[in-house]
């Protein structure tokens, strides 16, 4: 691998304003989750905490401009928003300065969305960068590699929930189970050809899917903490996309302890595999 580690975030989405002023974008959360991640791993010599990474951020929604892969070691396909605004007068919780916040689904055909697909093929295609999705992102490599992709019959996957390992998930991740934020009612519907099953939970059958390095990918949220998970479900239940029960349960387990950053050095780990 390339040293420093150059890894190009694709930001999917621009988070609800409160975070995104607190991070400065999903660039930000993930510089911040990578640094923790980094720190843990604690090998520097394999990996500097504060050299050993050059990451960059891609606005792939209102530009079309991608980072040429003989530049990156890495691409990260980030989280979006999946939600129905509903009636307009309840959707103050989330607007831009153009009026309502659109949603995002993995399985639109729309402009910026297809031109992601190709990109991640084209990335699926070589065999030196290697490939990180991050539940929406999760969902575009299951696009890409021609599994079906759309809503769950089985509702939201909110806060912190439990991850069932398969045999080779347990070992990539080293441990027998994880915990890990969630927020999705989207899924990827069944493995792609030659994919290695990572886990799986009773809301999502397809939650990590895993190739020797070429890319690996969870329907969770290892990057979110709970104050994010907090402020995006609260003003989802002031959306009114969140029943108050359903938000009042999410928000009982948004600051339970989970396994984000363990799940960010085995993500490492990939990265630096030989």
């Amino acid at each position: 691998m390339h040293s420093p580690l150059r890894i190009a975030v694709l930001e999917c989405d621009t988070p609800i304003d409160k975070i995104n002023r607190r991070y400065n974008g999903y660039g930000g959360v993930f510089r911040i989750f990578l640094k923790a991640s980094v720190n843990a791993l604690n090998q520097p010599e394999r990996l500097d905490p504060e050299t050993g990474m050059e990451i960059t951020a891609w606005d792939i929604v209102n530009d079309d401009k991608y980072p040429n892969l003989e530049d990156v070691d890495a691409v990260l396909l980030t989280g979006s928003s999946t939600y129905q605004l509903g009636d307009p007068k309840h959707s103050k919780a989330y607007t831009n300065h153009n009026g309502p916040k659109p949603e995002h689904n993995s399985f639109e055909d729309t402009p910026w969305i297809n031109r992601l697909v190709e990109f991640t093929q084209q990335v699926l295609a070589q065999d030196r960068v290697r490939l990180l999705g991050i539940c929406f992102g999760h969902q575009i490599v299951g696009r890409a590699l021609g599994s079906k992709v759309g809503r769950s019959d089985q509702g939201w996957e909110i806060a912190v929930c439990d991850m069932d390992m398969a045999d080779e998930g347990k070992e990539f991740f080293g441990r027998d189970k994880i915990r890990i934020q969630q927020m999705h009612r989207d899924i990827v519907f069944e493995y792609p050809p030659n994919v290695i099953p990572l886990g799986s939970s009773p809301r999502c059958v397809v939650q990590g899917m895993y190739a020797p390095r070429r890319f690996v990918t969870v329907q969770g949220h290892p990057e979110f903490t709970g104050d994010i998970a907090t402020e995006t479900i609260q003003k989802r239940a002031e959306a009114g996309v969140f029943k108050e029960d359903q938000a009042q349960d999410a928000l009982s387990r948004a600051n339970l302890e989970h396994d984000g950053v363990a799940i960010g050095v085995a993500f490492l780990k990939f990265l630096l595999e030989e």
